[in-house]
């Protein structure tokens, strides 16, 4: 006997632990919405107010909890009709029957009618704008000091975070609202049709014996329904898994056929088309059939089950209560009202079993939620843990003290003991590849947070990092060419003028064109709209890396010598490996490697006078 209690406390201490890993974690992701503090203005009549938005939110709720009890109050006055109506038809009594039809049955449906209409409206409402606030939430904090991109450095990233913030919070903030609602609906008529089934079978005997059981019907539903509920879970329970598994790998299929998109042209070029088919379909998709299959396999057993269990439940209420009608004990419609009150008790009861593929679906979604919110934290720590000091100072100079460059698993790569950038001067950065020059860039820019040091920047300086391969946004040209200036509008003089210095006058005529500018242009016409931007920009300080790798060398001087002309107060710092750049520089810096494969910045003196740039 203690034995046989301590295994059904351990199952139920294992049960409780499962509601708890659920719960939590849905707990932690719906707590901040409900308490937001973010303010709305909402019209109403006379004048306008301001209201926080966790007081909308809650109001909300507030009327879906209500229009509920509303309805469960219409299904069991609807319970009584059905009682009355069927004694109606037994006893011939053809007034009562229309009255009951007429007065009760029709006021009471179209009040049911309405209530989930209105219901359906205002969860609709409640789900677009918890959807829209923690989507706002999730993209600035993903892409806000740059946590998207260092994401992209820890040792084991979550995956396709576009999946997770454009249909996980969908569906989490969908699914969430849709399961409480059920669940409330599930208490509450769970109360409503006990008190009646219970009422009804408070003098029953077990059939066939002489055992007075007050409450039969209702002890007969919860042991019936507990039983199933456990075979379901024990049937059903390694779909959670699945499901998130199948979810990953339709997000890696997709992101792979996008990607594919989008370097069309260089697929064509190493003919590879072959590879990517056996990539995608070997690689990304048939993981993706294997994994839906084995899904299929449990959702067989499982719904084979929960369909024999529904059409078994159909009929139980009847062969349950048939002894008592027979028997005289009650009529006709007591014996309607006792099948229709046991099957939404049975159904209430059932709740786990008829949304438990749902419930799995929601615990991955769930899940890729959290492990993205713990991603983000990540992010946030490793740049607490190893980043330079970068502060604002009084000097008009750019200045880096003791900077170590490292890699993300901690190996150290470069070192910049001592580097100062004058205004208006004109650096050329030199240096095997892989020596540290573009993550010495990220450094200043304050991206890379795998380094160690000081990098004073003069206050309220401008910087523009400009790389080899641009970034291209979706949209019109004319937003590709100011981007990423959203809130400021340019003349359209100016962007002329700047696609035109940039040697980009073709293009002119197409700025309000929408394209896919990335595949459009050509890496060389990408280059040359980033330096239109700089142009625009007018940053103090402009950073190029390798941005005019893909231009022919006499284009390439061209636009140079435009920068200097007209950005003369612009520090101009170069990355490059032709030996024509150093002409258009004032001063070289070399990376140059040590015994120990570490490579230190050599910091050359400023020459006297700047170097003459002639036109090619």
């Amino acid at each position: 006997m203690p034995s046989l209690a301590s295994s059904y406390c351990g199952r139920l201490g294992n049960f409780m632990r499962r509601v708890k890993r659920l719960v939590l974690p849905v707990w932690r992701l719906a707590y901040p919405y409900f308490t937001a503090t973010d303010t709305v203005s909402r019209p109403v009549p006379l004048r306008p107010m301001r209201i926080q938005e966790r007081w909308i939110a809650l109001g909300l709720v507030s009327l879906i909890f209500g229009i509920e009890l509303f309805k469960v109050t219409a299904t069991v006055r609807l319970s009584y009709f059905n009682r009355d109506w069927f004694d109606a038809i037994q006893n011939k009594d053809e007034g009562a029957f229309w009255s009951q039809l007429l007065h009760v049955f029709l006021v009471w449906s179209l009040i049911y009618v309405t209530l989930s209409v209105s219901q359906y409206v205002i969860m609709s409402v409640l789900q677009i704008r918890w959807r829209t606030w923690m989507t706002k939430g999730y993209v600035d904090r993903w892409l806000g000091d740059h946590t998207h991109y260092r994401i992209g450095l820890l040792s084991s990233p979550g995956d396709n975070p576009d999946q997770r913030i454009a249909e996980d919070i969908d569906k989490f903030t969908r699914t969430t609202q849709s399961l409480t609602v059920q669940f409330l609906s599930s208490v509450s008529n769970l109360i409503s049709f006990s008190v009646i089934l219970w009422s009804i079978s408070a003098s029953f005997t077990v059939p066939g014996t002489n055992w007075h059981v007050p409450g039969f019907l209702v002890w007969g539903a919860v042991i019936y329904v507990g039983l199933v509920t456990w075979l379901t879970h024990v049937i059903g329970r390694t779909l959670v898994g699945l499901n998130f598994h199948q979810q990953r790998r339709e997000a890696d299929f997709r992101f792979s056929l996008a990607r594919l998109r989008e370097y069309g042209e260089q697929v064509s070029l190493l003919g590879g088309g072959e590879a990517e088919k056996d990539g995608l379909i070997r690689g990304r998709f048939n993981p993706l059939v294997k994994n839906f299959y084995a899904i299929i396999k449990v959702r067989k057993r499982l719904m084979a089950f929960i369909v024999a269990y529904e059409q078994s439940a159909t009929v139980l209420p009847y062969i349950f209560s048939a002894t008592y009608y027979f028997s005289g004990q009650i009529t006709l419609g007591t014996l309607t009202q006792v099948a229709d009150a046991f099957l939404k008790l049975q159904m209430t009861l059932s709740f786990f079993i008829a949304n438990y593929t749902d419930l799995t679906a929601y615990k991955s979604e769930v899940d890729r939620l959290t492990s993205f919110g713990k991603d983000m934290d990540r992010a946030d720590a490793m740049r607490a843990l190893a980043a330079p000091v970068v502060a604002a100072g009084d000097s008009q100079a750019l200045s880096v003290r003791g900077l170590a460059l490292k890699l993300p698993d901690g190996r150290r790569i470069a070192s910049v003991p001592d580097l100062l950038l004058h205004p208006g001067e004109a650096v050329l950065l030199k240096g095997p590849s892989g020596s540290g020059k573009s993550t010495l860039f990220r450094a200043i820019a304050g991206i890379w947070p795998f380094c160690e040091g000081c990098i004073q920047i003069p206050a309220g300086a401008t910087l523009l990092l400009l790389p080899q391969r641009p970034y291209i946004p979706i949209g019109s040209l004319r937003y590709a060419a100011t981007y990423p200036q959203v809130l400021v509008r340019h003349g359209g003089d100016e962007i002329d003028r700047a696609l035109g210095l940039a040697r980009l006058p073709h293009l002119i005529e197409r700025l309000d064109e929408e394209a896919a500018w990335a595949q459009t242009l050509t890496l060389g016409e990408q280059q040359r709209l980033a330096i239109a931007r700089a142009l625009l920009a007018k940053p103090d300080w402009l950073f190029l890396d390798e941005a005019t790798a893909a231009l022919d060398e006499p284009t390439e001087a061209a636009l140079y010598t435009m920068l200097r002309e007209q950005l003369p107060a612009t520090t101009l710092v170069s990355i490059g490996h032709r030996a024509t750049l150093q002409g258009f520089h004032e001063r070289c810096l070399d990376m140059r490697p040590s015994s120990d494969g570490r490579f230190t910045l050599a910091n050359a003196p400023r020459q006297a006078t700047a170097v003459a740039l002639s036109e090619p």
